[in-house]
Protein backbone atom coordinates (compact mmCIF):
# COMPACT_ATOMS: atom_id res chain seq x y z
CA UNK A 1 0.00 0.00 0.00
CA UNK A 2 1.21 3.68 -0.58
CA UNK A 3 1.81 5.32 2.99
CA UNK A 4 1.73 9.40 2.81
CA UNK A 5 3.20 10.20 5.89
CA UNK A 6 4.86 8.43 8.81
CA UNK A 7 5.57 4.64 8.04
CA UNK A 8 7.39 5.62 5.03
CA UNK A 9 9.47 7.65 7.19
CA UNK A 10 10.44 5.97 9.74
CA UNK A 11 11.96 3.07 7.53
CA UNK A 12 13.90 5.95 5.70
CA UNK A 13 17.39 6.10 6.75
CA UNK A 14 19.39 7.39 10.09
CA UNK A 15 17.98 10.84 10.16
CA UNK A 16 14.20 8.78 11.96
CA UNK A 17 16.48 7.13 14.47
CA UNK A 18 15.38 9.53 17.47
CA UNK A 19 11.36 9.38 15.98
CA UNK A 20 12.31 5.37 16.41
CA UNK A 21 13.75 5.79 19.69
CA UNK A 22 10.77 7.03 21.11
CA UNK A 23 8.40 5.58 19.15
CA UNK A 24 9.82 2.03 20.76
CA UNK A 25 8.98 3.89 24.32
CA UNK A 26 5.66 3.71 23.33
CA UNK A 27 5.35 0.26 22.21
CA UNK A 28 6.42 -0.39 18.58
CA UNK A 29 8.93 -2.66 17.47
CA UNK A 30 11.28 -3.48 14.16
CA UNK A 31 7.84 -4.73 12.20
CA UNK A 32 5.87 -1.89 13.31
CA UNK A 33 7.65 0.51 11.45
CA UNK A 34 6.98 -0.78 8.55
CA UNK A 35 2.68 -0.72 8.90
CA UNK A 36 0.58 2.48 8.57
CA UNK A 37 0.46 4.31 11.37
CA UNK A 38 -3.32 5.74 12.15
CA UNK A 39 -3.96 8.50 14.49
CA UNK A 40 -7.67 8.05 16.60
CA UNK A 41 -8.42 11.52 17.59
CA UNK A 42 -10.62 10.42 20.44
CA UNK A 43 -13.80 13.15 22.12
CA UNK A 44 -13.73 11.48 25.39
CA UNK A 45 -14.69 13.17 28.28
CA UNK A 46 -16.27 13.07 31.47
CA UNK A 47 -17.73 15.97 31.03
CA UNK A 48 -21.41 14.52 29.53
CA UNK A 49 -22.98 11.77 28.51
CA UNK A 50 -22.76 12.25 24.65
CA UNK A 51 -18.81 11.40 24.90
CA UNK A 52 -18.03 9.87 28.53
CA UNK A 53 -18.12 6.36 26.92
CA UNK A 54 -15.91 7.04 23.41
CA UNK A 55 -13.38 5.79 25.56
CA UNK A 56 -14.86 2.44 25.19
CA UNK A 57 -15.37 2.82 21.49
CA UNK A 58 -12.15 4.16 20.60
CA UNK A 59 -10.61 1.17 22.21
CA UNK A 60 -12.20 -1.20 20.12
CA UNK A 61 -11.52 1.09 17.22
CA UNK A 62 -7.86 0.34 17.99
CA UNK A 63 -8.06 -3.19 18.18
CA UNK A 64 -9.26 -2.63 14.54
CA UNK A 65 -6.72 -1.17 13.44
CA UNK A 66 -4.16 -3.67 15.15
CA UNK A 67 -6.80 -6.48 13.41
CA UNK A 68 -6.31 -4.93 9.79
CA UNK A 69 -2.53 -4.71 9.99
CA UNK A 70 -2.02 -1.09 11.09
CA UNK A 71 -0.56 0.66 14.48
CA UNK A 72 -3.36 2.76 16.14
CA UNK A 73 -2.25 6.03 18.26
CA UNK A 74 -4.81 7.41 20.19
CA UNK A 75 -4.91 11.07 20.67
CA UNK A 76 -7.49 13.34 22.77
CA UNK A 77 -8.94 16.15 21.08
CA UNK A 78 -11.99 18.39 23.06
CA UNK A 79 -16.03 18.67 23.24
CA UNK A 80 -17.97 20.97 25.32
CA UNK A 81 -21.57 20.02 26.33
CA UNK A 82 -24.07 22.20 24.63
CA UNK A 83 -26.76 20.98 26.90
CA UNK A 84 -24.46 21.87 30.06
CA UNK A 85 -23.55 25.32 28.37
CA UNK A 86 -27.09 26.39 27.44
CA UNK A 87 -28.76 29.35 28.77
CA UNK A 88 -25.38 31.63 30.00
CA UNK A 89 -22.08 32.75 28.68
CA UNK A 90 -20.61 29.29 28.25
CA UNK A 91 -22.61 28.73 25.32
CA UNK A 92 -21.07 31.41 23.73
CA UNK A 93 -17.98 28.86 23.57
CA UNK A 94 -19.86 25.86 21.86
CA UNK A 95 -19.71 27.03 18.20
CA UNK A 96 -15.80 27.84 18.71
CA UNK A 97 -15.25 24.35 20.50
CA UNK A 98 -16.14 23.13 16.68
CA UNK A 99 -12.73 25.46 15.10
CA UNK A 100 -10.83 24.10 18.03
CA UNK A 101 -11.37 20.33 17.70
CA UNK A 102 -10.33 20.75 13.58
CA UNK A 103 -7.79 22.56 14.37
CA UNK A 104 -6.24 20.21 17.24
CA UNK A 105 -6.86 17.29 14.56
CA UNK A 106 -5.25 19.38 11.90
CA UNK A 107 -2.35 20.19 14.43
CA UNK A 108 -1.69 16.33 15.41
CA UNK A 109 -1.88 14.52 12.58
CA UNK A 110 -0.17 17.17 10.70
CA UNK A 111 3.22 16.72 13.53
CA UNK A 112 2.90 13.06 14.12
CA UNK A 113 2.64 12.38 9.76
CA UNK A 114 -0.51 10.22 10.38
CA UNK A 115 -1.15 7.48 7.43
CA UNK A 116 -4.55 7.52 8.51
CA UNK A 117 -7.37 9.11 10.83
CA UNK A 118 -10.37 7.73 12.57
CA UNK A 119 -11.99 10.43 14.42
CA UNK A 120 -14.49 9.44 17.29
CA UNK A 121 -17.16 11.68 18.60
CA UNK A 122 -20.55 12.21 20.28
CA UNK A 123 -21.44 16.31 21.15
CA UNK A 124 -22.72 18.39 18.50
CA UNK A 125 -19.98 19.76 17.21
CA UNK A 126 -17.60 16.64 17.03
CA UNK A 127 -18.81 15.73 14.35
CA UNK A 128 -18.37 18.82 12.11
CA UNK A 129 -15.53 19.77 14.04
CA UNK A 130 -14.09 16.00 12.94
CA UNK A 131 -15.22 16.06 9.28
CA UNK A 132 -13.59 19.92 8.89
CA UNK A 133 -9.96 18.31 10.32
CA UNK A 134 -10.51 14.96 8.41
CA UNK A 135 -11.01 16.74 5.36
CA UNK A 136 -8.11 19.27 5.72
CA UNK A 137 -5.87 16.47 6.40
CA UNK A 138 -6.97 14.49 3.05
CA UNK A 139 -5.11 11.28 4.25
CA UNK A 140 -7.64 7.91 4.44
CA UNK A 141 -10.28 8.79 7.15
CA UNK A 142 -13.67 7.45 8.80
CA UNK A 143 -15.62 9.12 11.70
CA UNK A 144 -16.96 7.13 14.27
CA UNK A 145 -20.11 8.30 15.93
CA UNK A 146 -20.57 8.11 19.52
CA UNK A 147 -24.61 7.18 19.03
CA UNK A 148 -27.86 8.41 20.76
CA UNK A 149 -28.88 8.48 23.99
CA UNK A 150 -32.21 6.04 24.29
CA UNK A 151 -35.60 8.14 25.50
CA UNK A 152 -36.09 8.30 29.21
CA UNK A 153 -39.29 7.83 30.43
CA UNK A 154 -42.18 9.62 32.93
CA UNK A 155 -45.57 8.69 33.37
CA UNK A 156 -45.27 6.60 30.51
CA UNK A 157 -43.93 9.23 28.06
CA UNK A 158 -40.47 9.18 26.49
CA UNK A 159 -38.79 12.52 27.66
CA UNK A 160 -35.41 13.74 26.76
CA UNK A 161 -32.82 16.79 27.28
CA UNK A 162 -35.38 19.01 25.31
CA UNK A 163 -38.18 18.08 27.64
CA UNK A 164 -36.52 19.72 30.42
CA UNK A 165 -36.03 22.69 29.01
CA UNK A 166 -40.02 23.19 28.28
CA UNK A 167 -40.47 21.41 31.95
CA UNK A 168 -38.66 24.67 33.03
CA UNK A 169 -41.23 27.10 31.07
CA UNK A 170 -44.29 25.13 32.39
CA UNK A 171 -42.80 25.53 35.64
CA UNK A 172 -42.09 29.29 35.42
CA UNK A 173 -45.65 29.74 33.71
CA UNK A 174 -47.32 27.79 36.82
CA UNK A 175 -48.08 24.94 34.72
CA UNK A 176 -46.16 21.94 36.65
CA UNK A 177 -45.12 21.72 40.25
CA UNK A 178 -41.67 22.24 40.95
CA UNK A 179 -42.06 18.21 41.82
CA UNK A 180 -42.98 17.50 38.39
CA UNK A 181 -40.29 19.25 36.76
CA UNK A 182 -36.95 17.02 39.01
CA UNK A 183 -38.96 13.79 38.61
CA UNK A 184 -38.70 14.71 34.93
CA UNK A 185 -34.99 16.33 35.07
CA UNK A 186 -34.13 12.43 37.07
CA UNK A 187 -35.76 10.74 33.70
CA UNK A 188 -34.61 12.40 31.15
CA UNK A 189 -31.38 11.10 30.78
CA UNK A 190 -30.60 7.39 31.48
CA UNK A 191 -27.07 6.68 29.67
CA UNK A 192 -24.62 7.78 27.66
CA UNK A 193 -25.22 8.90 24.02
CA UNK A 194 -26.44 12.47 22.58
CA UNK A 195 -29.89 13.85 22.52
CA UNK A 196 -32.11 11.37 21.47
CA UNK A 197 -34.25 13.05 18.70
CA UNK A 198 -33.32 14.56 15.41
CA UNK A 199 -31.60 17.79 17.33
CA UNK A 200 -28.11 18.83 15.79
CA UNK A 201 -26.11 15.24 16.66
CA UNK A 202 -28.03 12.82 15.13
CA UNK A 203 -28.86 15.36 12.57
CA UNK A 204 -24.95 15.61 11.66
CA UNK A 205 -24.11 12.10 12.29
CA UNK A 206 -26.92 11.22 9.54
CA UNK A 207 -25.36 14.04 7.36
CA UNK A 208 -21.74 12.41 7.81
CA UNK A 209 -23.35 8.65 6.94
CA UNK A 210 -25.57 10.00 3.72
CA UNK A 211 -22.27 11.82 2.69
CA UNK A 212 -19.92 8.48 3.15
CA UNK A 213 -17.70 9.22 5.62
CA UNK A 214 -19.14 6.81 8.23
CA UNK A 215 -19.78 3.22 8.05
CA UNK A 216 -23.65 2.19 7.18
CA UNK A 217 -25.57 2.18 10.22
CA UNK A 218 -23.88 3.86 12.18
CA UNK A 219 -25.76 7.28 12.79
CA UNK A 220 -29.04 7.03 14.50
CA UNK A 221 -27.79 3.60 16.76
CA UNK A 222 -28.11 3.62 20.28
CA UNK A 223 -24.62 4.64 22.38
CA UNK A 224 -25.27 1.34 24.24
CA UNK A 225 -25.66 -0.85 21.37
CA UNK A 226 -23.71 -3.84 20.77
CA UNK A 227 -23.84 -3.34 17.32
CA UNK A 228 -22.29 0.53 17.77
CA UNK A 229 -18.78 -1.37 19.89
CA UNK A 230 -18.74 -3.73 16.36
CA UNK A 231 -18.95 -0.64 13.97
CA UNK A 232 -16.03 0.52 16.17
CA UNK A 233 -13.48 -2.03 15.67
CA UNK A 234 -14.87 -2.34 11.84
CA UNK A 235 -13.97 1.47 11.22
CA UNK A 236 -10.39 0.25 12.43
CA UNK A 237 -9.88 -2.01 10.38
CA UNK A 238 -11.52 -0.60 7.09
CA UNK A 239 -9.18 2.92 7.78
CA UNK A 240 -6.77 0.33 6.60
CA UNK A 241 -8.50 -0.96 2.95
CA UNK A 242 -9.03 2.97 2.67
CA UNK A 243 -5.25 3.56 2.54
CA UNK A 244 -4.42 0.72 0.20
CA UNK A 245 -7.18 2.15 -2.70
CA UNK A 246 -5.92 5.72 -1.92
CA UNK A 247 -9.43 6.93 -0.80
CA UNK A 248 -9.60 10.18 0.79
CA UNK A 249 -11.75 12.28 2.40
CA UNK A 250 -11.86 14.63 -0.71
CA UNK A 251 -12.85 11.82 -3.23
CA UNK A 252 -15.64 11.70 -1.24
CA UNK A 253 -17.04 15.06 -0.18
CA UNK A 254 -17.81 16.30 -3.43
CA UNK A 255 -20.86 18.62 -3.37
CA UNK A 256 -22.85 15.82 -4.92
CA UNK A 257 -22.29 14.09 -1.84
CA UNK A 258 -22.60 17.03 0.20
CA UNK A 259 -26.15 17.47 -1.65
CA UNK A 260 -26.89 13.73 -0.79
CA UNK A 261 -26.72 14.85 3.02
CA UNK A 262 -28.73 17.93 3.23
CA UNK A 263 -31.36 15.68 1.02
CA UNK A 264 -31.16 13.44 3.94
CA UNK A 265 -31.18 16.16 6.93
CA UNK A 266 -34.33 17.82 5.35
CA UNK A 267 -36.03 14.07 4.68
CA UNK A 268 -35.29 13.77 8.68
CA UNK A 269 -36.80 17.01 9.66
CA UNK A 270 -33.24 17.98 10.82
CA UNK A 271 -30.90 20.87 12.71
CA UNK A 272 -30.34 24.07 11.48
CA UNK A 273 -27.64 23.70 12.46
CA UNK A 274 -26.79 21.73 9.19
CA UNK A 275 -26.95 24.43 7.56
CA UNK A 276 -24.01 26.22 9.37
CA UNK A 277 -21.86 22.91 9.27
CA UNK A 278 -22.01 21.35 6.45
CA UNK A 279 -21.21 25.20 4.29
CA UNK A 280 -18.54 24.93 6.93
CA UNK A 281 -16.91 21.63 5.58
CA UNK A 282 -17.38 22.60 2.01
CA UNK A 283 -15.69 26.06 3.01
CA UNK A 284 -12.95 23.57 4.25
CA UNK A 285 -11.63 22.45 1.18
CA UNK A 286 -13.06 24.62 -1.13
CA UNK A 287 -16.09 23.07 -2.52
CA UNK A 288 -18.76 25.28 -3.82
CA UNK A 289 -21.61 25.14 -1.61
CA UNK A 290 -23.78 28.06 -0.77
CA UNK A 291 -26.55 28.92 1.04
CA UNK A 292 -28.96 29.02 -2.10
CA UNK A 293 -28.29 25.46 -2.65
CA UNK A 294 -30.07 24.33 0.35
CA UNK A 295 -32.89 26.65 -0.44
CA UNK A 296 -32.85 24.78 -4.16
CA UNK A 297 -33.09 21.35 -2.46
CA UNK A 298 -35.77 22.45 0.01
CA UNK A 299 -38.35 22.70 -2.79
CA UNK A 300 -38.02 18.88 -4.23
CA UNK A 301 -37.23 17.05 -0.74
CA UNK A 302 -40.45 16.39 1.75
CA UNK A 303 -40.34 16.15 5.45
CA UNK A 304 -40.93 12.43 5.87
CA UNK A 305 -39.63 11.60 9.46
CA UNK A 306 -41.74 11.87 12.58
CA UNK A 307 -39.12 12.69 15.04
CA UNK A 308 -38.69 14.70 17.58
CA UNK A 309 -38.27 17.87 18.02
CA UNK A 310 -41.46 18.53 15.77
CA UNK A 311 -42.54 14.32 16.04
CA UNK A 312 -43.28 11.11 18.10
CA UNK A 313 -40.03 9.35 17.93
CA UNK A 314 -36.16 9.14 18.52
CA UNK A 315 -33.05 8.35 16.57
CA UNK A 316 -33.51 4.81 18.40
CA UNK A 317 -36.74 3.94 16.89
CA UNK A 318 -35.20 5.04 13.69
CA UNK A 319 -32.78 2.94 13.90
CA UNK A 320 -34.88 -0.06 14.79
CA UNK A 321 -36.49 0.52 11.25
CA UNK A 322 -33.30 0.36 9.59
CA UNK A 323 -31.76 3.86 10.02
CA UNK A 324 -30.49 5.87 7.50
CA UNK A 325 -29.61 3.31 4.72
CA UNK A 326 -33.50 2.34 4.52
CA UNK A 327 -34.60 6.31 4.06
CA UNK A 328 -31.51 6.45 1.74
CA UNK A 329 -33.18 3.44 -0.15
CA UNK A 330 -36.25 5.21 -0.32
CA UNK A 331 -35.24 8.53 -1.55
CA UNK A 332 -32.56 6.88 -4.60
CA UNK A 333 -35.64 5.03 -5.88
CA UNK A 334 -37.53 8.94 -5.20
CA UNK A 335 -34.61 10.02 -7.70
CA UNK A 336 -33.77 12.62 -4.89
CA UNK A 337 -29.90 11.28 -4.13
CA UNK A 338 -27.04 10.51 -6.25
CA UNK A 339 -25.75 7.03 -5.75
CA UNK A 340 -22.54 6.72 -8.16
CA UNK A 341 -20.35 8.81 -5.25
CA UNK A 342 -17.26 6.51 -3.71
CA UNK A 343 -17.96 6.13 0.33
CA UNK A 344 -15.47 4.98 2.98
CA UNK A 345 -16.73 1.57 2.81
CA UNK A 346 -14.59 1.80 -0.35
CA UNK A 347 -17.57 0.90 -2.71
CA UNK A 348 -20.40 3.54 -4.16
CA UNK A 349 -23.37 4.68 -2.67
CA UNK A 350 -25.45 2.41 -4.91
CA UNK A 351 -23.09 -0.76 -4.24
CA UNK A 352 -24.03 -0.07 -0.17
CA UNK A 353 -27.54 0.18 -0.75
CA UNK A 354 -28.50 -2.24 -3.53
CA UNK A 355 -29.59 -5.11 -0.26
CA UNK A 356 -30.99 -3.07 1.49
CA UNK A 357 -34.47 -3.30 2.42
CA UNK A 358 -36.98 -1.45 0.74
CA UNK A 359 -39.66 0.70 3.32
CA UNK A 360 -42.67 -1.25 4.29
CA UNK A 361 -45.08 1.82 5.36
CA UNK A 362 -47.65 -0.44 7.05
CA UNK A 363 -44.79 -2.17 9.41
CA UNK A 364 -43.49 1.19 10.89
CA UNK A 365 -44.77 5.14 11.84
CA UNK A 366 -41.44 6.64 11.79
CA UNK A 367 -41.03 7.21 7.91
CA UNK A 368 -43.98 8.34 5.73
CA UNK A 369 -44.32 8.31 2.35
CA UNK A 370 -43.56 11.14 0.33
CA UNK A 371 -47.75 10.97 -0.70
CA UNK A 372 -48.58 11.82 2.82
CA UNK A 373 -45.43 13.99 3.96
CA UNK A 374 -45.98 16.59 6.76
CA UNK A 375 -44.39 18.89 4.31
CA UNK A 376 -43.88 18.66 1.08
CA UNK A 377 -40.81 20.36 0.60
CA UNK A 378 -38.12 21.05 3.09
CA UNK A 379 -38.74 21.70 6.91
CA UNK A 380 -35.35 23.87 6.86
CA UNK A 381 -36.24 27.49 4.75
CA UNK A 382 -33.91 29.80 3.68
CA UNK A 383 -35.47 33.30 3.78
CA UNK A 384 -34.15 36.60 2.49
CA UNK A 385 -35.42 40.08 2.73
CA UNK A 386 -34.42 43.84 4.09
CA UNK A 387 -33.50 42.30 7.43
CA UNK A 388 -31.27 39.27 5.87
CA UNK A 389 -30.11 39.93 2.51
CA UNK A 390 -27.44 37.87 2.77
CA UNK A 391 -29.66 34.72 3.91
CA UNK A 392 -31.23 33.45 7.40
CA UNK A 393 -32.54 29.97 8.49
CA UNK A 394 -35.99 28.95 9.59
CA UNK A 395 -37.43 25.76 10.78
CA UNK A 396 -40.86 25.06 10.45
CA UNK A 397 -41.90 21.19 10.51
CA UNK A 398 -44.75 20.36 12.98
CA UNK A 399 -45.93 24.44 12.31
CA UNK A 400 -49.63 25.35 11.82
CA UNK A 401 -48.48 28.97 11.25
CA UNK A 402 -45.64 29.60 8.98
CA UNK A 403 -46.17 33.69 8.24
CA UNK A 404 -46.68 35.55 10.98
CA UNK A 405 -46.37 39.87 11.48
CA UNK A 406 -46.17 41.31 14.70
CA UNK A 407 -44.77 43.94 16.51
CA UNK A 408 -40.91 44.09 17.57
CA UNK A 409 -39.49 43.15 21.11
CA UNK A 410 -35.55 44.04 20.96
CA UNK A 411 -33.41 42.55 23.01
CA UNK A 412 -29.24 42.95 22.89
CA UNK A 413 -28.54 39.52 24.21
CA UNK A 414 -29.93 36.12 25.06
CA UNK A 415 -30.19 36.82 28.45
CA UNK A 416 -32.23 39.94 28.30
CA UNK A 417 -34.86 37.97 26.63
CA UNK A 418 -34.81 35.19 28.25
CA UNK A 419 -35.10 37.25 31.77
CA UNK A 420 -38.29 39.19 29.90
CA UNK A 421 -40.12 35.96 29.11
CA UNK A 422 -39.42 34.47 32.69
CA UNK A 423 -41.16 37.57 33.70
CA UNK A 424 -43.99 36.85 31.13
CA UNK A 425 -43.81 40.27 29.08
CA UNK A 426 -44.11 38.43 25.92
CA UNK A 427 -47.43 38.43 24.27
CA UNK A 428 -49.03 36.64 21.57
CA UNK A 429 -48.31 38.60 18.18
CA UNK A 430 -44.51 39.88 19.32
CA UNK A 431 -41.65 39.31 17.44
CA UNK A 432 -38.58 38.98 19.43
CA UNK A 433 -35.52 40.24 18.60
CA UNK A 434 -32.56 38.71 19.63
CA UNK A 435 -29.45 40.45 18.31
CA UNK A 436 -25.39 41.14 19.50
CA UNK A 437 -25.05 36.97 19.42
CA UNK A 438 -23.72 36.57 15.87
CA UNK A 439 -20.73 35.28 15.21
CA UNK A 440 -18.81 38.26 15.83
CA UNK A 441 -20.70 39.78 18.19
CA UNK A 442 -21.55 37.29 20.77
CA UNK A 443 -19.47 36.04 19.70
CA UNK A 444 -20.11 32.86 19.19
CA UNK A 445 -23.50 32.36 17.80
CA UNK A 446 -24.89 30.74 21.55
CA UNK A 447 -27.90 28.76 20.45
CA UNK A 448 -31.24 29.87 21.90
CA UNK A 449 -33.04 27.00 23.19
CA UNK A 450 -33.65 28.07 26.70
CA UNK A 451 -35.44 30.61 25.11
CA UNK A 452 -37.61 29.28 22.37
CA UNK A 453 -37.85 26.40 25.05
CA UNK A 454 -39.36 28.81 27.74
CA UNK A 455 -41.93 30.25 25.05
CA UNK A 456 -43.25 26.61 24.16
CA UNK A 457 -43.63 25.64 27.96
CA UNK A 458 -45.83 29.06 28.13
CA UNK A 459 -47.70 27.69 25.14
CA UNK A 460 -46.17 30.97 22.98
CA UNK A 461 -44.65 28.74 20.55
CA UNK A 462 -46.93 29.19 17.28
CA UNK A 463 -48.02 32.68 18.61
CA UNK A 464 -44.94 34.61 18.32
CA UNK A 465 -42.04 35.13 16.18
CA UNK A 466 -38.52 35.25 16.68
CA UNK A 467 -35.51 36.72 15.20
CA UNK A 468 -31.82 36.55 16.00
CA UNK A 469 -28.40 36.37 15.04
CA UNK A 470 -27.49 33.68 17.01
CA UNK A 471 -28.58 30.24 15.88
CA UNK A 472 -30.74 27.24 17.85
CA UNK A 473 -30.40 24.29 19.25
CA UNK A 474 -31.50 21.06 17.12
CA UNK A 475 -34.31 20.65 19.65
CA UNK A 476 -35.99 23.78 18.87
CA UNK A 477 -39.16 24.35 17.28
CA UNK A 478 -41.88 27.07 16.39
CA UNK A 479 -41.52 30.47 14.32
CA UNK A 480 -37.98 31.20 14.82
CA UNK A 481 -35.30 32.42 12.71
CA UNK A 482 -31.80 32.45 13.14
CA UNK A 483 -28.46 32.96 11.31
CA UNK A 484 -29.39 36.61 10.17
CA UNK A 485 -26.45 37.79 7.93
CA UNK A 486 -25.27 40.18 8.22
CA UNK A 487 -25.32 40.27 11.54
CA UNK A 488 -25.56 43.25 14.48
CA UNK A 489 -22.08 43.65 14.91
CA UNK A 490 -21.55 44.12 11.17
CA UNK A 491 -23.62 46.23 11.09
CA UNK A 492 -26.98 44.68 9.35
CA UNK A 493 -30.51 45.86 9.54
CA UNK A 494 -31.31 43.64 12.55
CA UNK A 495 -28.81 46.24 14.40
CA UNK A 496 -31.54 48.96 13.99
CA UNK A 497 -35.15 47.64 14.80
CA UNK A 498 -36.44 49.53 17.14
CA UNK A 499 -39.48 48.13 20.11
CA UNK A 500 -42.89 47.98 18.11
CA UNK A 501 -41.43 48.37 14.88
CA UNK A 502 -43.66 45.77 12.52
CA UNK A 503 -42.22 42.80 11.09
CA UNK A 504 -43.17 40.44 8.61
CA UNK A 505 -41.80 36.61 8.91
CA UNK A 506 -43.02 34.00 6.21
CA UNK A 507 -42.02 30.68 4.95
CA UNK A 508 -44.03 29.86 2.16
CA UNK A 509 -42.82 32.87 0.64
CA UNK A 510 -39.26 33.26 1.60
CA UNK A 511 -38.95 36.31 3.12
CA UNK A 512 -38.13 38.24 6.49
CA UNK A 513 -38.90 41.88 6.35
CA UNK A 514 -38.60 44.95 8.53
CA UNK A 515 -42.15 47.28 7.45
CA UNK A 516 -39.70 50.78 6.89
CA UNK A 517 -38.56 52.42 4.32
CA UNK A 518 -35.43 51.93 2.40
CA UNK A 519 -34.84 55.72 3.82
CA UNK A 520 -35.74 55.14 7.27
CA UNK A 521 -33.41 52.01 7.20
CA UNK A 522 -30.58 54.39 5.85
CA UNK A 523 -31.16 56.96 8.49
CA UNK A 524 -30.88 54.57 11.28
CA UNK A 525 -28.18 52.56 10.03
CA UNK A 526 -26.05 56.24 9.31
CA UNK A 527 -26.98 57.08 13.48
CA UNK A 528 -25.88 53.12 14.40
CA UNK A 529 -22.57 53.00 16.33
CA UNK A 530 -20.39 49.98 16.11
CA UNK A 531 -19.92 48.30 19.93
CA UNK A 532 -16.93 47.19 20.66
CA UNK A 533 -16.12 43.65 20.65
CA UNK A 534 -17.16 41.68 24.20
CA UNK A 535 -13.88 40.49 24.33
CA UNK A 536 -10.40 41.29 24.33
CA UNK A 537 -7.88 38.89 25.26
CA UNK A 538 -8.02 34.93 24.32
CA UNK A 539 -9.34 32.61 22.15
CA UNK A 540 -12.72 34.50 22.10
CA UNK A 541 -11.29 37.82 20.82
CA UNK A 542 -9.19 35.70 18.22
CA UNK A 543 -12.54 34.06 17.10
CA UNK A 544 -14.20 37.57 16.88
CA UNK A 545 -11.74 39.28 14.94
CA UNK A 546 -11.36 36.09 12.67
CA UNK A 547 -14.88 34.67 12.11
CA UNK A 548 -16.91 34.89 9.04
CA UNK A 549 -20.40 35.01 8.36
CA UNK A 550 -22.94 32.68 9.02
CA UNK A 551 -24.04 32.73 5.89
CA UNK A 552 -20.64 31.61 4.78
CA UNK A 553 -20.43 28.78 7.75
CA UNK A 554 -18.99 31.05 10.29
CA UNK A 555 -15.50 29.55 9.61
CA UNK A 556 -12.37 30.84 10.68
CA UNK A 557 -9.82 30.66 7.68
CA UNK A 558 -11.45 32.66 5.01
CA UNK A 559 -9.59 35.41 5.13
Amino acid sequence: MELKHKSKIMTEGEKAAPARAMLRAVGMNDQDFNKPIIGLASGWSTITPCNFHLNSLTEKVEKGVYEGGGFPQIFGTITVSDGISMGHEGMKFSLVSREVIADSIEVVSSAQRFDGLVAIGGCDKNMPGALIGLARMNIPSIFVYGGTILAGSHNGNDVDIVSIFEAVGKYQAGKISKDELIAIEKAACPGPGSCGGMYTANTMASAIEAMGMSLPNGACMPAVHAKKSAEARQAGTQVIELIKKGITPQKIISKSALENAIVVGLALGGSTNMVLHLLAIASSIGVDLNINDFDRLADKVAHIADLKPSGKYVAADFDRIGGIPILMKYLWQKGLIKTDLITCTGETVEHNLKEINNLDFDKQKVIYPIEKAFRSTGPIVILKGNISPEGCVAKVSGLKVTEITGSAKVFDSEIEAFNSIKAEKIKKGNIVIIRYEGPKGGPGMQEMLSVTAALMGQGLGEDIGLITDGRFSGGTHGMVVGHVSPEAQDGGVIAIIENDDTITISAEKKLIHLHLTDEEIKSRLEKWKKPNIKYQRGIMAKYAKTVSASSEGAVTDKF
